[in-house]
């Protein structure tokens, strides 16, 4: 960050785009009831899908800041989203398995 300041880049400038896209993922949590947002989803003109694509890709490589990790974790994001597919996938099957 410091490193950046040096050389004039508005630090903040970077933490409000962050932001706004957070609170449109919030409000994804709120209107669909999880934050799995399907990768090409726009919301309000923004590429929301993409960008958690993209914060899961920061977390991977270790270069997620923990306090936004840490406000994603709270919205609910789910970091492997092919296991989550098929733990959500597998408990239907057990279900519809339960009802025949």
């Amino acid at each position: 960050q410091e490193r950046l300041e040096d050389v004039g880049l508005m630090w903040e400038l970077l933490s409000e785009k962050w932001d706004k896209k957070y609170r449109l993922l919030v409000k994804f949590r709120q209107k669909e009831g999880h934050s799995m947002v399907p990768k090409g989803y726009i919301e309000d003109g923004t590429k929301l899908g993409n960008w958690l694509d993209r914060q899961r890709r920061e977390k991977k490589k270790g270069k997620l800041d923990r306090s936004l990790l840490d406000k994603l974790e709270d919205t609910g994001v789910v970091w492997d989203v092919l296991t989550e597919q098929w733990e959500i996938n597998y408990r239907l099957l057990v279900k519809f398995q339960q009802r025949e």
